[in-house]
């Protein structure tokens, strides 16, 4: 007889999601996994295959709701400075009202890289490019519409604006203060005025 899953697998993948981000990979344990979940060790198995396989879809999906979801939203505004003083802010908020201080699940991916595969280190770089490429369109944009100086390097801004962000999340897991976060955000945004 064929296994037949008895549980909503996108809700499973968010919780596992949340123990990766809280713990981080190697200190989730299969124990911790199937408790978050509710799900038996025979349908973790039969539904993932491995915790792993697990951890990949976790990383994906939050890569494709948090990051996609939010740089799709601020592209649309048609402002390059306020879409990226927007993220800015977004990101200093979150950081400030996650009173777990997880940071970012990919951020702390990336912090843990000599522990994963090559595919987590595919998903992590692809989730990294997909901001540095927002920024160097946002630069684009507003140096087309005058909005940015001209004289704006737009390879070199966006990857120090994404070393900014980098900074922001992992800074904001308790070593930074609203002050000192914002003062981040506000060195973001003078690099593109």
């Amino acid at each position: 007889m064929p296994w037949e899953k008895s549980f909503d697998i996108d809700q499973a993948i968010d919780s596992a999601t949340q123990v990766f981000w809280s713990k981080g990979y190697v200190a989730a344990s299969l124990a911790d996994l199937m408790k978050a979940t509710g799900i038996n060790k025979g349908s973790f198995y039969n539904a993932f295959g491995s915790k792993k396989k697990l951890f990949t879809e976790s990383l994906l999906k939050y890569s494709r709701e948090k990051h996609k979801a939010l740089i799709k939203e601020l592209s649309a505004m048609n402002d390059p400075v306020a879409a990226v003083t927007a993220l800015f802010d977004e990101l200093v908020e979150q950081s400030l009202s996650d009173q777990d201080r997880k940071g970012c699940l990919l951020v702390n991916t990336a912090l843990d890289l000599p522990h994963h595969d090559e595919d987590t280190e595919r998903t992590v770089k692809k989730g990294f490019a997909e901001i540095v490429s927002f920024f160097k369109d946002q630069i684009e944009l507003g140096q087309k519409e005058g909005t940015i100086p001209s004289s704006v390097d737009s390879y070199v801004t966006s990857k120090a604006l994404f070393a900014l962000i980098v900074g922001l999340r992992v800074l904001a897991r308790g070593v930074f203060d609203r002050e000192s976060l914002e003062a981040i955000r506000t060195q973001a945004i003078d690099l593109i005025k």
